[in-house]
């Protein structure tokens, strides 16, 4: 990356993945707090982290192919514009659906950044290059994650949660200062721009909404102290039916959101798939740790923060060690690899107990962050790879969309696991004792399950390239 210009957008699009990695990880801190100050719930308040990761994920396709239409960059930008005001709509909210809307409009941005920051950069670099550049932008969503819980911990403990949400303004606002003179932006009017999407697949994308947000509600008849399973039943499988079955009709439409040559590209649509549960997977111990270190040992945000922090610091030490061996080995071979550590992690989390033991809650999440490091950059490189370059906005959308979807489907899965075991219990507290460790190890019982699904995988795919090789 010698190139100046490259740097210069390298570091643009970087520092939007820092401040939404940021802000996703100080959330996940904030919920014990947050259910406190609105008073509700501790599985409300994961309704806060879910709103987000689900917008996200219903518009990442949407605005990754309006990318591919109109402009990568034109997207991007205003996608900055609109997570600044979501931000500033988060910190001043006067009631829990105040924060709700504010959420969704963060979302909103975040989808429309995310889209479009890996069409971006494979755009920009060569394909020998590409994977290193991936690795710096993972270092910067690292960075954040880091930053995430550490200063979200310590500005929750000097301040207020609603600081983890204000200080994106003013450093969202020097970013997007930076991008406007880095990003060049084609002027399009607005006749140009609807004349430009009229004829794309709207029933698909709203079949796809619908069956998204039908999805996700259907958590909510698993949790709480009025738990209905006949109707989450009902709406889980017609939310997975709607979705699906949007995914069918967009792939006979005249003009489709998702290249059919991307839907039948089996190699990657294996990318995403293992990509998909690696987040799913990772996610489980960021919704549940706070609780358990908060709520159920009684440590502080701020010490808790350092502590969740520690597996994106991992991530960010071995992040351009494992971008440089991905462009120089194997990197079926190393996402192999991370996964195996991540499966091994997801055991440990099964060991935490009632009394503070911070060798065994440091070491489980050091493996973690070792895991998830490993895998992240190679599966990416392998992911945008396989595909021509004229898909990579959309592409790169998708790929994001399965990252986010298996996060929001992570919260969603963890805590409706967690709190279906635990009926009518509103806030966790140290007094469930070994009640609450039984579900809490049953939880990453069932992350380890994925795992294991993830691992044969990757090695199915191994052994055909090793069949066509012969």
């Amino acid at each position: 990356m010698k190139d100046n210009h490259n740097i210069k957008l390298i570091t643009v699009v970087g520092l939007f993945s820092f401040l939404t990695s940021l802000s996703g990880a100080s959330v996940n801190l904030a919920l014990p707090q947050i259910s406190s100050a609105f008073n509700v719930a501790n599985s409300t308040s994961t309704w806060v982290l879910q709103t987000g990761l689900i917008t996200t994920a219903v518009f990442l396709v949407f605005f990754g192919h309006l990318g591919d239409l109109i402009s990568k960059n034109l997207v991007f930008i205003y996608g900055g514009i609109l997570f600044v005001a979501g931000s500033g709509v988060n910190g001043i909210a006067a009631s829990f659906s105040m924060l709700i809307i504010g959420r969704f409009i963060q979302a909103i941005g975040a989808a429309m950044v995310m889209a479009n920051t890996m069409g971006i950069i494979t755009e920009a670099f060569p394909d020998q290059q590409r994977a290193e550049a991936l690795a710096v932008n993972s270092m910067f969503i690292s960075v954040g994650a880091i930053s995430g819980p550490a200063l979200g911990g310590f500005i929750m403990a000097i301040f207020s949660w609603r600081w983890i949400f204000l200080i994106n303004i003013p450093v969202g606002i020097i970013v997007l200062t930076l991008g406007f003179k880095v990003l060049p932006k084609p002027k399009k009017s607005v006749k140009s721009i609807v004349q430009t999407t009229r004829s794309v697949n709207w029933p698909g994308q709203f079949l796809f909404t619908l069956g998204m947000v039908i999805l996700f509600l259907s958590a909510s008849f698993f949790q709480g102290q009025h738990i209905r399973p006949g109707l989450g039943i009902i709406f889980l499988l017609s939310g997975i039916a709607l979705t699906t079955y949007s995914f069918i009709q967009d792939d006979r439409a005249k003009n489709p959101w998702i290249s059919p040559m991307l839907l039948h590209n089996a190699t990657y649509m294996l990318s995403i798939t293992t990509l998909f549960l690696a987040m799913m997977i990772n996610v489980f111990s960021n919704v549940l740790l706070p609780f358990y270190l908060q709520n159920f040992l009684g440590l502080d945000a701020f010490v808790s923060g350092l502590l969740m922090g520690i597996q994106s610091l991992i991530m960010l030490i071995i992040a351009p060690i494992v971008g440089y061996l991905a462009d120089k080995f194997n990197r079926m071979h190393i996402v192999l690899i991370g996964l195996i550590v991540l499966l091994v992690s997801q055991v440990g989390y099964m060991l935490f107990q009632a009394q503070l033991n911070l060798v065994i809650i440091i070491g489980v999440i050091f493996l973690n962050g070792v895991g998830m490091g490993l895998f992240i950059s190679p599966n990416n490189a392998l992911t945008m790879g396989v595909i021509e370059s004229k898909y990579d906005g959309v592409g790169g959308s998708l790929s994001s969309f399965a990252r986010t979807l298996g996060m929001s489907l992570g919260v969603s899965f963890a805590s409706t696991m967690l709190f279906l075991q635990l009926p009518g219990v509103r806030v966790i507290t140290a007094s469930l004792g070994d009640h609450f460790l039984v579900a809490f190890h049953r939880v990453f019982m069932g992350a380890a399950i994925l795992s294991l699904v993830a691992i044969l995988l990757v090695v199915y795919r191994i052994i055909k390239a090793n069949q066509k090789v012969a």
